[in-house]
């Protein structure tokens, strides 16, 4: 789901980057990635106090990574269901451009073997 702090695609890039510049949200997503986890089961292995692990799974949500749901007391955070689909979009644009040049080139240098 996209997240409803960016209006654009460029928007949500950007704060799906920002997510994962982070050491720690990278290890949030990690071990989501084994199934959902409690706010505390994902801060005891990074020793991070909870204040700090909500503001870093703030930071997840907002980039449209993680999602989460509140049953009494407990919040439980999961992997979102197409969490990395604009990275994965982004990266194939990139590599289609590359591999464009690149077969221009093979071509170009391929005539100037002919002659």
């Amino acid at each position: 789901m996209p997240s409803p702090l960016a209006s654009s695609p460029t928007e949500r890039l950007d704060l799906l980057f920002v997510a994962l510049a982070d050491g720690n949200r990278r290890a949030m997503v990690d071990r989501l990635s084994r199934g959902p986890a409690s706010v505390s089961d994902l801060a005891r292995p990074l020793s991070l106090r909870l204040p700090s692990a909500v503001k870093h799974l703030a930071v997840l949500e907002a980039g449209g990574l993680v999602q989460s749901d509140k049953a009494g007391r407990v919040r439980t955070y999961r992997i979102a269901p197409d969490a990395f689909g604009g990275l994965e979009a982004w990266v194939a644009e990139r590599k289609a451009m590359w591999h464009r040049q690149f077969d221009a080139l093979d071509a170009l240098l391929a005539e100037q073997d002919k002659t």
